[in-house]
């Protein structure tokens, strides 16, 4: 066995950040007394360069800065994915890491495990497995992609096992590891409890709703977007909302001439820090999102999720947590359904307990 087993983890967008952060606290911790000794270096891609969209998440999750950003900044999924690939390259030239991990599904995923089946290193994937079978979405091509390329396969939960055997991927590169977003959120519980975002929005615990959306589906098209904003202006005249606006939403709203005042009870705010965002998770009444992320978050918070979307790669959060796919005809319906829980719903996931990063780092030095 090697003295060192030296690993490059690669965080490309703000999703990735929650799922890099307690495998870089795990391996600094191990860090002195593995065997093999662990070294690693931590890669952004710059696929967000939005300061509240990267940069606050690596002050708020307590991560040093990146050993390498490569700054490859926006484009389409071409473009972005060429620019991650040539500069990557010449990361793995120069480390020459015995692993790769890879998170999500984002582009700089595939584009990095594209470059190292090229190259011959080994690459893990974490958070693999997961499926919503609609090739309509970007997403989903990177999940397959990493996925067959990869040489370990790091689920979340059991159906991620059963989509990669049903693909003919040995049982011998699946591992089921856990939800390591949860570590995250485990681990940042107290600070984000300690939040002050509901006394500065002015907001009371389960008497508003919290909404992101972002996906082209919902916000890329006029039409679409114009009955984003009308439906939730019919929602806030029941309950206040409270929209944290990702960027790209913001423009498209701009360019199709939608007008964000004049809906009481609509609260649009600009993209929020992740303490201020678990805190808003945990307190509302209900989430309408087509966030993935936040999805599994009110899964362990076991609030009610309504998920703007016709599939999810996450079904467990409805076989078992709180969620529930919707629709703008069906969420008036869906909505009053939701406002009806006082209690907390769903259960939380098998193997969702804070310790898949330990996981994650037992399985890389079993497969060393």
């Amino acid at each position: 066995m090697k003295r060192t087993l030296r690993l490059v983890i690669v965080a490309g967008a703000r999703p990735n950040f929650m799922k890099v952060a307690p495998i870089v606290h795990q391996v600094r911790m191990r860090s002195r007394h593995a065997r093999p000794a662990l070294e690693y270096c931590l890669v952004h891609t710059g696929q967000h360069y939005d300061e509240m969209m990267s940069a606050v998440f690596f002050d708020e999750l307590g991560i040093p800065q990146p050993d390498v950003n490569l700054g490859v900044g926006s484009g389409s999924h071409a473009v972005q994915t060429a620019r991650v690939m040539e500069a990557f390259e010449t990361v793995c030239e120069s480390e020459r890491p015995d692993w790769v991990v890879v998170v999500g599904d984002v582009n700089s995923t595939m584009a990095c495990t594209l470059v190292c089946a090229k190259l011959g290193i080994k690459v893990a994937h974490v958070e693999a497995g997961l499926r919503s079978f609609d090739r309509g979405m970007p997403e989903e091509i990177n999940r397959i992609v990493t996925d067959s390329l990869a040489d370990l396969l790091l689920t979340p939960s059991s159906d991620g096992d059963e989509n990669l055997r049903r693909e003919g991927i040995p049982a011998t590169r699946i591992k089921c590891v856990g939800n390591v977003m949860i570590d995250a959120l485990r681990a940042n519980l107290p600070k984000a409890r300690s939040s002050s975002i509901l006394e500065r929005l002015g907001l009371q615990e389960k008497s508003f709703s919290y909404v992101t959306l972002h996906r082209p589906s919902n916000v890329d098209h006029a039409p679409e977007l114009g009955g984003v904003i009308q439906a939730l202006s019919k929602v806030a005249a029941s309950i206040p909302v409270v929209f944290a606006m990702h960027p790209r939403t913001t423009q498209r709203c701009q360019q199709f001439g939608i007008a964000l005042n004049g809906h009481p009870g609509l609260r649009i705010i600009n993209p929020l820090g992740y303490h201020d965002s678990l805190r808003l998770t945990e307190s509302a009444a209900f989430i309408l999102t087509d966030s993935g992320g936040l999805q599994e978050e009110s899964t362990y918070f076991r609030t009610p999720c309504l998920t703007l979307r016709p599939n999810t790669e996450r079904p467990i959060t409805i076989t078992i947590g709180s969620n529930r796919l919707t629709t703008l005809e069906r969420l008036p319906a869906d909505v009053e359904q939701a406002l009806r829980h006082k209690t907390g719903l769903g259960e939380i996931p098998p193997l969702w307990d804070g310790n898949s990063a330990g996981r994650i780092l037992d399985s890389l030095l079993e497969a060393a």
